[in-house]
C-alpha cells in the first residue's frame, strides 16, 4: 500500500497548497514538531462524524481530526454515536448537520453507508468520507485503506506465525465486527485470501460476528473453544479488542497455547496487548492520520482543490519485534511522549 505518512502533510509545499488563494492574518503551526509562519483561509466550520467515540481507535482518529484543524486554522466539532451498532443515533447526526447550515463541510465515518447515502442524495454540502467509502456522487474523496489488501497482509503474516509454532494443518476462524459492515466484510474477503495464499484455510462457515466489541468476542471464542478442543491454528478478528478479548478467553485452555490472536488496528491498547503476550500481531493502520486527511480534504475542497477519489493511508504488520518502537511512534503522534 502507498506509504502516507503525516510528516508528508507538514512539509512546507503541501500545506501552502492547501492553503492556496486564501487570505487572512499568518499563524503559527505546530504539526510533528515542525513551526512554521502560515497564510491562513477563513475560519471553515467542519463537522466530523464518526462511527463513535466509545473506543480508542476512534478517538486516535477524532485526535487526528482535531489536530488538522489546529494546525489548518479551521474550527472542527467531532461527535460519533454511542456504538457502532447505534445506527439511528449516527443517522439522526447527519441529519441534523444537512438541516442546520452550520458548517461548511462535513467529514463522515459511515456506520451504514448505503444509508447515508441515500442521506446525502440531495446536499450540496462539500463531503469527505472516512474510513468506510460511500457510494455516491456527493462524496468528494474517500481517505482510508484498502481493507482487502490489509487484513490479507495479516492473513498471509499469521499463517507463516503458526508454521512457525509448528502448526501441521493451519485453520482459521474470524471473530468479526458487525455482520453486513461492508469494513468488516471487506476484512473477513482479506483473511480468507491472504490465508489461503500463505497455505492455510479459513473456515468461511464458522464465522463469529461480534459486533467490534471485546466482550463479545469472548463470548464468541468461548463458542469455538467448545466447537474445536483440539485448537485452532489462527483467530483473525477485525480488531485488536476483540483479539485480544478472545485471547484472554483462550488463555486458559492449552490446545490453544501456540493459537495465532490477529487483530487490526495498532492503536496503543492493541500494542500493549501484543506486548503482554495478549494478542500475536496486528495489522496497525493510522487511524490518526485518516482523521487528519480527512479534515485537510475537507479544507483543499472548500479552497477549490481537486480531489483524489481515493486517499490511500499505511499499513504495517506489528509484532511483538517490533511493537516498543510502534508504540513509541504511536505516543509521538498523540502528543504523549
Amino acid at each position: 500500500m502507498k506509504k502516507r505518512l503525516l510528516a508528508a502533510l507538514v512539509s512546507g509545499a503541501l500545506m501552502m497548497s492547501a492553503l492556496a488563494g486564501c487570505g487572512g492574518s499568518t499563524a503559527q503551526t505546530n504539526n510533528g514538531g515542525d513551526t512554521a509562519d502560515q497564510t491562513t483561509q477563513q475560519d471553515y466550520h467542519i463537522k466530523v462524524i464518526l462511527k463513535t467515540l466509545a473506543s480508542e481507535y476512534w478517538q486516535y482518529v477524532g485526535n487526528g481530526c482535531k489536530q488538522a484543524g489546529k494546525d489548518l486554522g479551521v474550527t472542527v466539532d467531532v461527535l460519533g454515536a454511542s456504538s457502532e451498532t447505534a445506527y439511528d443515533e449516527q443517522l439522526s447526526m447527519i441529519e441534523t448537520t444537512l438541516s442546520a447550515n452550520d458548517c461548511d463541510a462535513m467529514v463522515v465515518a459511515p456506520l451504514q453507508a448505503e444509508t447515508v447515502a441515500t442521506q446525502i442524495a440531495n446536499t450540496d454540502l462539500p463531503i469527505v468520507a472516512i474510513d468506510t467509502a460511500i457510494d455516491s456522487d456527493k462524496v468528494l474523496s474517500f481517505v482510508g485503506f484498502n481493507n482487502e489488501e490489509l487484513a490479507a497482509m495479516g492473513g498471509k503474516a499469521a499463517v507463516e506465525a503458526a508454521k512457525d509454532k509448528g502448526w501441521d494443518k493451519i485453520t482459521a476462524i474470524g471473530i468479526m465486527g458487525v455482520q453486513g459492515d461492508s469494513t468488516s466484510e471487506a476484512r473477513i474477503a482479506g483473511f480468507k485470501q491472504g490465508i489461503a495464499e500463505a497455505g492455510g484455510e479459513y473456515l468461511s462457515a464458522e464465522t463469529q460476528y461480534a459486533d467490534s466489541v471485546a466482550d463479545k468476542a469472548v463470548t464468541c471464542m468461548e463458542a469455538i473453544i467448545q466447537a474445536h478442543p483440539e485448537g485452532v491454528s489462527i483467530i483473525v478478528a477485525n480488531n485488536d479488542d476483540m483479539a485480544a478479548g478472545a485471547a484472554r478467553a483462550a488463555a486458559a485452555f492449552p490446545a490453544y497455547k501456540n493459537t495465532i490472536f490477529v487483530g487490526i488496528g495498532g492503536n496503543l491498547a492493541g500494542i500493549d496487548a501484543i506486548l503482554a503476550g495478549q494478542e500475536t500481531m496486528t495489522v496497525a493502520v493510522d487511524g490518526y492520520d485518516v482523521g487528519y486527511l480527512g479534515v485537510q480534504a475537507a479544507v483543499d475542497a472548500l479552497n477549490g482543490k481537486k480531489l483524489d477519489e481515493f486517499i490511500a493511508t499505511d499499513a504495517t504488520v506489528v509484532t511483538a519485534d517490533n511493537a516498543a518502537e510502534r508504540r513509541a511512534e504511536v505516543e509521538k503522534r498523540l502528543g504523549t511522549s
